[in-house]
């Protein structure tokens, strides 16, 4: 099985200017748990999780004044479609993340993260968040 088989291909996107709280009420509303963020001055695609986020909020920083390019990852480990979901998770477990962006070409085609691997060795496969 590949990644495209089980990724997300409805991404969540937002721009480095955004607070924490404005990608945390989006996230919540899509129920994702990463955020691609767009930000040509960092070097193109990063992303967000909700662990940035938690983190954020447990130093005591207020989520209505932090800009979520402060919280950012730059330095993503991307997947393409035709990795293999073996590939995928290994890629996640090297690096102790739960998300990956899925690059066709140069351009975002999904997330996967870990949630969608399992759900496709389990053989289920839940809605698309829209």
């Amino acid at each position: 099985m590949l990644v495209r088989d089980a990724m997300s291909t409805v991404v969540l996107t937002v721009g480095p200017a955004h607070t924490l709280r404005q990608a945390a009420v989006l996230m919540s509303a899509r129920r994702v748990g990463a955020a691609i963020v767009h930000d040509p001055d960092a070097g193109g695609i990063g992303i967000l999780t909700e662990r940035d986020i938690l983190n954020s909020v447990g130093l005591g920083q207020d989520p209505d004044r932090e800009p979520i390019h402060a919280h950012t990852t730059n330095d993503v480990v991307f997947a393409t479609p035709t990795w293999s979901l073996e590939e995928a998770a290994r890629a996640m477990a090297d690096g102790g993340f739960r998300h990956l962006i899925v690059l066709d070409g140069a351009e975002p085609a999904g997330i996967v993260s870990v949630r969608d691997i399992i759900r496709c060795w389990a053989g289920t496969r839940a809605p698309q968040p829209v």
